[in-house]
């Protein structure tokens, strides 16, 4: 049976639709039979005090005395207690809150059942908490601040009534009454119900809660909080759940006190006496178990004695409590509370999902809490009197103590966590009646786990928390015990009950009723730590398990000291489940190396562990990375006593020392071990270790940067035996080193006195080899008996004499000729000697001889310079070659005896003397030094030389404009120097106070670096600080700053155009009187009749003003501007004005920049709030005044009056909310004197709307009534056909711009409907003016019943124009009324002669109706034309590649996009042949193959009308339903013809509405893709093949009979041109390419489908349609850019389908819709792209594809 189509004919064809019914009454029984938990009532009216934002609740019992027991007779307080605690019972439970009063929504939410509170952060979230009242209340009632609401019952119904109460007698606190149902109900049990309370208060926004009974005050509670600190969050703490919903953002944690004052009576247990009533206090207390029972017959002695003692210590307890029962005992609690900031992040479907289950939007963010009670809180909790220890009011908020921590939803619940914490989380979706977490719904499953995951994480946050606090108090008291760091023993021992209260209180067991939960929690708990370690108490303190070990035997005295986990712990499930997971080992590797490093080694136990570790290393037990782990950590103190000596750390060990290289004797470098530890150890173990031989290069280096560190015996710079070694010990392993090697050892030794000379140690290359005898006292080397001359010689020993001792010995002058002018030539033979060797001088003497002064300037006459030296020496680049140009500049030049002409620069004493730095010219610095001489002659000789030389000696390349120094003269002034930077060459810029350069240097001032003119910053700042007071001073600063325009950057303008530097007053003069300053940006330039007087014009001439036009001065006033002036002083301009014809023209000019004004939202704000519109009052004249009266009255020549006495407009500045735009003329005849009019032009009034204007038929109300309808309608039948006849000669001289609705919509919406009398009643809004009319007709128009014309028999023509031209115009006019008044009145003939061209009209419109028909016909010949031959050459390709078949079952499918056979059951139209991407188009348009349209086909086949044309036929060379064949092996897709005959009978079969003509539906052709178009199936049986040549990837089905390689090669061609297809169409839809793939199959109708947002398209549907049409020379009738465009349209389409399913799964109008908005939004870039397409093909040859 079909029950889709049953159903649908139920809702179609069913009986009279009915509501479904609720019996209240039944409803909220059952739903109160789901609350099993006591004291339900109560928490849900605290819960709901706590989200009005209460700080404190009463609660109050009041009661009824007993109709048995009479009240006792006595004063005694206690006594008229207990009575009333036995013997009356409940008559109302009064329950008040302080928080807000209700709200409308709170009082219409209440009486709603299942509505729940649709704020995400408040926790109800059923609608049915408040309804618990019920259970024993009848009939209850709310009082809210100034309202109040009843219930009460009617039968099985719920009503209510609500009241407004006097403000005398309202209140500002919320009071719940519920009157008991009965009166038999005893008091309750006062101790369960005060735990009830302090539980409750453990986690809601209360402060106090009180609990009376009449008028004893039981029980009060209050809950104090101290200030929260920020608990931090781990880094390495996972804070995001599993799936992702939601993370911890933040953390705090704050202490809680709650205490409670409780009078004795609280702990009072009455015992049962004969005169106790039926009615008992407290019968729901305590209930015998099984336990109890069992226990009584299996307690040991031991138990009963421990039974005994309970009992007698509860009897001495009630015989305290029964002293006095209203005496108040105070106990306290201390608790300690982790809030956390959650955020959630889901999805649209999930959140929607969320919120259709709890009937409220899941929060964005949320808060858990979870709370404990450390252990140092616990203990004082405690602490307290007896009665408080034994009355414990507290035992649930604790959550150490049984039944243990439970989770709370604002109020705890029956679930258990499983550890000793509470849990807070009040976003947590309960079931309804909130007793325990729902964990079934499939949405609210996944929330509930999620928020649970999230309580484990931040469980494991406070876990560290509490345990670094651990920490922290065992390092305080072992350093208060002076042990530093070091925990003993004692301290471990003081801490380890707090150790174990952590540990257990963290400890997740079973919880109840529900294990999930406690798992949940448990794992989210363990996995929070993206490490593996966790903190744990220890024998050393908190550490981490990765340093805590489990302890095993000892190591012989290697291994001592490893922290482990104390035997107290080692029975915790905690260090069980450390153990399960792993975190946790025994001793390891890793603890030798902690515990070697933990201590120094004496030199035996370093011996026996390298021995050790060497014999590990060469068997493999350990490799090298281990042994240097351990090495790492190893110190050892080497010495003869224990502890003291030399210090070796192993780490720092890299090298043995191999005696056959290096004596044992010598020293070495701590890197190396010493001999003693090796040498029982073989080269090939110590090689194992990682160590290598100390070699001689860093042997040397470690002796000479340690040898200040040694004995003196050891000190290579004086101890001439051990230097010796040394230098033996290098020249016997000198031939094994390498070139390099020996450099180094050169290079170490140079600067090292170590070579013994029989005048001491000196350096290498201060010593001599023994043969030289220059000199008698020179140092020559000694000891040194076999020590290698090569050797020696490397080492920089000389052969020769050093030029230093020659300079010392041959140029040191006598020390009583110093001071002394010289003329010998000691320094020339010297220069003569260098350059002769200068091959053979060592680079270090050279660089010697530079830096030496060996020359003396010449010192002689003038004429005769060279015969004398100066007494001083000179080093030679301090010296000048002789020159007479130098020699005027004062500066040295090298003496060189002889006539002029001996010193020659290209001599070979001239080029070593230029090789040692003399020099040929000054530089620059010492030329500008010379210039800023106050020596006149050498400044001008330096100035000559400067400018003459600049070019040869190439000084441009040194920057002089940037020198400080004064050397440049000014013009007229030229004894006053400046720096280039002070002065210009312009001598405009004087004008600003600037520096003119001297005129002679004028043509020179680019080789100083003068500039031409100042900086536009300086110039800026001294226009601004010295502005021109005159008209001639501005013109000629003005002209100076238009001539340099380029030069003035924004910044600068900004600060000219702000800057008052423009003389205003007098300007045009040239008198230099004080005159006011304004901005630039202030002044207009040239001048205005207009705005003359209004803004501040200048004039200063062309250039000058080009300048201030750059600095913000306008030609002549902006819109905005001149809509500010007047927003400011509309009174002024007008007065300026002079006429309101002048200020209308003004506010028109505004009116039409309307738009630029918009962009400038302050000065739109401002012009919407000043007096600067003008609007007119009508005064009327005097018959006018005596006429008038509240409406028309009897008058009925009123309008006659109006235009007898002519009335006078006066004018009035006012805002645009005073002011109306009269678009009613009747309304504003009325009202006139009453109103302010805009003027009455079109974009005026548009600019008065724009700015807050009201149109007057918006401030005029309009009310009718209409008489009795006549029973006649006649002549509305006839009114209808003349106005609908009318309408469209009207409308056609109106734009569509003006039309709001049209001819065709009058005739579908209009009726006429004659009525007896029809009055119009006109109020003017605000102004308490009303104006009765009879009128003759009236328009209504609405959505319900369309466009309603009233007219009475005695029609007025204008009446009914006015009302027809409201509706069909935008904004009607009074002349518009009359027109269309006249289009009504006239008949046709009498328009044609008022020059309206009637039947032209009406033939225009008719032609275009016949010709949009007539094009219709061809374009459906044409398509029938095309689909024929599309059919011809399909039926050629098939015959040509003809495969053999086999046989499948034919399938009934529609057109491609239906819903397939994967659709969801619940999806429109899924049946197989029944729906598409356009199925819902399809059914509106008839396409639908059903038995009902095949038998209207034959019953109706020729009888349709002879104006329509008859429905198409099917093509009969198409194939019909029962012709298709079976496919073949590579099965065939459908034609492309058969689909496109399909599209064009659904579009021939459409008529219109009301046709004569009778519908047929079409005959479909089959296409068998349309069922299964975009089935996934093939996704599972796909395997890579290849990449494409753009690099899409290709995949090809499992079951492909052909070998891979041959449909490579038969295909390559096809596969690109489909891949590179593909990338276009991606590149459409900005869709990465990577998401578009390629498969093949050989059978099946599915085209493509969407894989995990991966898009799939079925090659072979391309090769079968496209692939030809697109290769050259294309397909007959088709060109190859026509392909093009028809494949892409085609895979466009196929796409959009695809990439809806990211959006919708499944095939339904959910996805049509997602579908059909994809190619609407990105229709015109597929359009564009298809014109590239057809534009790329026609450019090129027809022989080009779309891979060219």
């Amino acid at each position: 049976m079909d029950f889709t189509k049953l159903r649908a004919a139920a809702l179609k064809d069913g009986d009279d639709e009915e509501a479904v019914t609720v019996n209240t009454r039944a409803l909220i029984d059952k739903v109160l039979a789901r609350y099993s938990g006591e004291w339900t009532t109560l928490r849900e009216l605290i819960q709901n005090a706590a989200d009005a934002q209460a700080s404190k609740v009463i609660i109050k019992f009041e009661t009824l005395p007993s109709v048995q027991v009479p009240i006792p007779n006595t004063t005694n307080r206690s006594e008229s207690l207990k009575h009333v605690l036995l013997h009356h019972t409940l008559r109302r439970l009064l329950v008040t809150n302080n928080g807000q009063p209700f709200g409308v929504n709170d009082w219409n939410r209440l009486k709603r059942i299942a509505e729940g509170n649709p704020d995400e952060t408040k926790i109800g979230a059923f609608g049915v908490g408040f309804y618990s009242v019920f259970a024993d209340c009848e009939e209850p009632f709310v009082s809210s601040g100034n309202e109040a609401m009843a219930f009460y019952w009617k039968a099985n119904s719920l009503f209510t009534r609500r009241l407004q109460l006097p403000a005398e007698q309202g209140n500002p606190d919320t009071s719940f009454v519920l009157d008991y149902r009965n009166t038999t109900t005893p008091m309750p049990n006062l101790l369960s119900i005060a735990q009830f309370l302090a539980t409750s208060l453990t986690f809601v926004a209360l402060q106090h809660l009180e609990l009376w009974v009449d008028d004893w005050k039981i029980i009060s509670l209050q809950k104090k909080t101290a200030p929260s600190i920020q608990v931090p969050i781990a880094r390495d703490i996972e804070t995001k759940t599993k799936e992702g919903l939601m993370q911890v953002r933040s953390m705090e944690r704050e202490s809680v006190q709650m205490d409670a004052t409780f009078m004795n009576v609280v702990g009072w247990k009455p015992t049962a006496s004969p005169n106790m009533s039926s009615v008992s206090y407290g019968n729901n207390s305590d209930v015998p178990s099984l336990r109890s029972f069992f226990s009584r017959l299996t307690n040991s002695s031991s138990q009963a004695q421990q039974k005994t003692k309970a009992m007698q210590e509860a009897k001495a307890m009630q015989e305290i409590v029964l002293e006095d029962l209203t005496a108040t005992t105070t106990a306290n609690v201390f608790l300690r509370v982790t809030t956390a900031d959650i955020k959630t992040s889901i999805n649209s479907q999930f959140a929607t999902e969320l919120e259709r289950a709890t009937k409220k939007p899941p929060p964005k963010t949320t808060k858990l809490a979870i709370l404990t009670s450390s252990y140092d809180e616990t203990t004082a909790s405690t602490e307290g009197n007896s009665v408080a220890k034994h009355v414990d009011i507290f035992a649930s908020v604790l959550p150490s103590k049984k039944p243990g921590g439970r989770i709370f939803i604002g109020f705890p619940t029956h679930q258990t966590t499983g550890a000793g914490i509470h849990l807070s989380a009040p976003s947590v979706i309960p079931t309804v009646e909130r007793e325990s977490i729902d964990l079934n719904a499939r949405w609210v499953r996944t929330w509930n786990i999620e928020m649970l995951r999230v309580a484990g994480i931040m469980t494991r946050l406070a876990f560290i928390s509490e345990m670094a606090e651990l920490s922290a108090k065992v390092l305080r008291a072992t350093e208060l015990a002076g042990r530093g760091t070091k925990v003993s023993k004692e301290q471990i021992d003081h801490f380890m009950p707090e150790a174990l209260h952590t540990i257990n209180t963290f400890t997740f067991g079973d919880s109840t009723p529900s294990s999930q939960v406690a798992q949940i929690i448990n794992d989210a708990f363990w996995t929070a730590y993206k490490k593996p370690t966790i903190e744990v108490y220890s024998s050393r303190g908190v550490l981490p398990t990765t340093k805590v070990r489990l302890a095993v035997e000892d190591l012989s005295g290697f291994v001592e000291g490893v922290p482990v986990i104390p035997n107290e712990f080692k029975d915790s499930r905690f260090i069980a489940k450390l153990k399960d997971f792993g975190l946790i080992t025994e001793i390891t590797h890793q603890d030798v190396k902690q515990e070697l490093g933990a201590k120094a080694l004496n030199s035996t136990q370093l011996t026996q562990l390298v021995t050790w570790a060497a014999k590990k290393a060469i068997k493999g037990e350990m490799d090298i990375n281990m042994i240097r782990s351990l090495f790492d950590v190893v110190i050892a103190t080497v010495g003869d006593i224990e502890g003291q000596g030399d210090i070796i750390a192993l780490a720092a060990v890299t090298n043995y020392l191999n005696i056959n290289k290096l004596p044992s004797t010598v020293p070495i470098p701590p890197t190396t071990i010493p001999f003693k530890f090796t040498k029982e150890i073989q080269i090939n173990e110590l090689h194992a270790l990682g160590w290598e031989p100390l070699e001689v290069i860093p042997w040397l280096r470690f002796l000479i940067e340690s040898n200040t560190n040694r004995e003196q015996n050891q000190d290579l710079t004086t101890s001439v035996p051990f230097a010796a070694t040394v230098l033996h010990t290098l020249s016997k392993a000198w031939e094994q080193l390498s070139f390099n090697s020996r450099a180094t050892v050169a290079s170490l030794l140079q600067d090292v006195t170590i070579i013994p000379t029989k005048f001491g140690m000196r350096k290498p290359g201060e010593a001599y080899f023994p043969n030289v005898k220059l000199f008698d006292d020179l140092p020559t080397v000694t000891s040194l008996q076999g020590v290698k001359e090569k050797f020696l010689l490397a080492l920089g020993v000389r052969k020769t004499v050093d030029l230093e001792t020659i300079f010392k010995r041959l140029l040191s002058p006598d020390d009583n000729k110093r001071g002394q002018q010289s003329s010998n030539a000691a320094h020339v033979e010297l220069v003569k000697y260098l350059a002769s060797v200068k091959d053979d001088i060592p680079a270090t003497d050279l660089q010697k001889l530079k830096g030496t002064p060996i020359c003396p300037a010449e010192a002689g006459p003038k004429g005769m310079e060279s015969t004398i030296g100066s007494s001083r020496l000179y080093k030679v680049s301090e010296l000048f070659e002789p020159s007479a140009t130098i020699r005027a500049l004062q500066l040295p030049i090298i003496q060189w005896p002889g006539p002029p002409g001996s010193f020659r620069s290209s001599s070979v004493e001239g080029r070593f003397l230029s090789l040692l730095g003399l020099r040929k010219i000054p530089t620059v610095p010492e030329l500008v030094d010379m210039m800023a001489s106050p020596d006149v002659q050498l400044r001008n000789n330096a100035m000559t030389y400067y400018i003459s030389s600049h070019y040869t000696n190439e000084y441009g390349s040194f920057s002089i404009g940037s020198t400080q120094k004064r050397f440049l003269p000014l013009a007229g002034e030229v004894e006053t120097l400046v720096s280039p930077a002070e002065c210009f060459t312009n001598e405009k810029c004087a004008v600003l106070g600037f520096n003119i350069l001297h005129n002679n240097l004028k043509f020179h001032a680019s080789k100083f670096g003068v500039a031409i003119d100042p900086p536009m910053t300086e110039c800026v700042n001294r226009l601004i600080a010295n502005p021109p007071r005159s008209k001639t001073e501005a013109v000629t600063l003005f002209e100076y700053f238009a001539s340099r325009l380029a030069e003035i950057g924004s910044n600068n303008v900004e600060k000219i155009g702000d800057a008052k530097i423009v003389p205003l007053q007098g300007q045009q003069s040239g008198a230099h009187t004080e005159k006011a300053l304004l901005p630039p940006r202030e002044c207009y330039l040239g001048a205005s009749s207009t705005y003359k007087d209004i803004f501040n014009f200048v004039d200063f001439g062309r250039d000058a003003n080009v300048f201030l036009l750059k600095c913000g001065s306008k030609q002549e006033p902006t819109k905005p501007e001149l809509a500010a002036l007047a927003c400011k002083e509309p009174a002024r301009l007008l007065g300026i004005l002079q006429t309101p014809e002048k200020y209308l023209g003004m506010l028109m000019t505004l009116a039409e920049d309307l738009p630029a004004l918009k962009k400038d939202k302050t000065l739109l704000q401002q012009m919407k709030t000043s007096k600067f519109l003008l609007g007119s009052v009508e005064i009327p004249g005097d018959k006018e005044k005596k006429g008038w009266t509240s409406g028309f009255g009897n008058s009925g020549n009123e309008f006659e009056d109006d235009l007898e006495d002519t009335s006078i407009k006066q004018y009035q500045l006012v805002t645009a909310k005073d002011v109306v735009i009269n678009d009613d003329y009747i309304s504003y005849q009325l009202f006139k004197k009453s109103l302010i009019c805009a003027p009455a032009d079109d974009k005026l009034e548009q600019f008065y709307i724009a700015l807050g204007a009201a149109l007057l038929s918006d401030q005029v109300e309009e009310t009718h009534r209409l008489g009795s309808v006549a029973q006649d309608q006649k002549l509305g039948l006839k009114l209808r056909s003349h106005v609908l006849e009318r309408s469209k000669l009207f409308l056609h001289q109106f734009s569509p711009d003006n039309i709001k609705h049209d001819a065709r919509w009058l005739e579908k919406n209009l009726t006429v409907q004659v009525v007896a009398s029809i009055d119009l009643r006109r109020t003017l809004k605000g102004h308490g003016l009303t104006s009765t009319q009879s009128i003759s007709a009236l328009l209504t128009h609405s959505r319900r019943t369309g466009a309603v014309l009233y007219t009475t028999n005695d029609t007025d023509w204008f009446h009914i124009s006015q009302s027809v031209c409201r509706v069909l115009l935008e904004r009607p006019t009074q002349q518009t009324y009359i027109t269309f008044e006249s289009f009504l009145k006239l008949t046709l003939r009498e328009l044609r002669h008022r020059g309206y061209n009637v039947e032209r009209i009406l033939r225009a419109k008719e032609a275009q109706q016949r010709i949009a028909e007539e094009e219709r016909k061809k374009q459906h010949e044409a398509e029938q034309q095309q689909i024929r031959e599309q059919e011809r050459l399909w039926r050629e390709q098939n015959q040509a590649e003809k495969t053999p078949t086999k046989d499948r079952s034919l399938e009934t499918n529609p057109i491609p996009g239906a819903f397939g056979s994967d659709s969801p059951e619940g999806s429109p139209e899924s049946d197989r042949g029944r729906g598409g991407l356009f199925s819902r188009w399809g059914r509106r348009l008839g396409i639908d193959r059903n038995s009902q349209a095949q038998e209207q086909l034959q019953n109706f086949l020729g009888g349709g009308s002879s104006q329509n044309p008859p429905p198409p036929q099917q093509d009969p060379s198409l194939p019909t339903y029962d012709q298709v064949t079976k496919p073949p092996k590579t099965e065939k897709v459908s034609s492309p013809a058969a689909l496109q005959q399909n599209l064009v009978n659904a579009i021939q079969s459409s008529r219109a509405h009301n046709s004569n003509s009778v519908f047929s539906a079409p005959t479909q052709n089959i296409i068998k893709e349309q069922a299964s178009y975009c089935d996934s199936t093939p996704g599972q049986n796909i395997t890579y093949l290849a990449d494409a040549s753009n690099g899409m990837r290709i995949f090809i089905s499992k079951d492909l009979h052909l070998p891979t390689s041959s449909f490579l090669a038969d295909n390559i061609s096809g596969l690109n041109t489909f891949a590179t297809l593909l990338y276009e169409i991606s590149d459409v839809y900005n869709l990465p390419r990577k998401a578009m793939h390629i498969y093949y199959d050989e059978n099946g109708s599915t085209i493509a489908f969407n894989l995990n947002g991966s898009i799939f398209a079925n090659f072979r549907f391309f090769k079968q349609l496209h692939q030809k049409k697109m290769e050259p020379p294309g397909v007959i009738g088709t060109t190859v850019g026509e392909g093009c465009v028809e494949a892409a349209a085609y895979w466009w389409t196929v796409v959009a389908h695809e990439l809806a399913h990211n959006l919708v799964k499944p095939h339904n109008s959910e996805h049509s819709f997602y579908t059909e908005m994809l190619m609407s939004n990105y229709f015109s870039k597929m359009m564009t792209k298809a014109s590239g397409f057809l534009g790329q093909h026609q450019q090129g040859t027809e022989n080009v594809s779309l891979m060219d």
